[in-house]
């Protein structure tokens, strides 16, 4: 299972528990446990720290990744540009060096 898909489920789950708490808080407003407004105060809580928890992994996630392409040092597109343009320089030079004088 790649990284990838472990932070899909856990998104989903995230999804399917956000769900699994409005229901419950609307089974408690109609057994009169809860008010509406208490009922909406609390999904609004639970899905605004679920949004965070979701950001900070999110942010976390990010940080990894750009450690980990620092620390395995994968060529960019301008490095390997770059690196041609002096092999075809260097090419260029050693033709000049290896044609006969005249």
């Amino acid at each position: 299972m790649s990284v990838f898909d472990i932070i899909r489920s856990a998104m989903l789950a995230g999804l399917g528990m956000q769900e699994k708490v409005k229901e419950f808080v609307d089974e408690l407003v109609k057994k009169g446990e809860l008010n509406e407004s208490q009922g909406a105060k609390i999904v609004k809580e639970w899905t605004e720290k679920a949004e965070k928890n979701t950001e900070d992994i999110s942010a976390s996630l990010n940080e990894v990744v750009t450690k980990a392409m620092d620390k395995i040092r994968l060529s960019t597109k301008e490095d390997l540009e770059a690196l041609s343009a002096k092999v075809s320089e260097l090419a260029a030079r050693l033709d000049k060096m290896e044609k006969p004088k005249e």
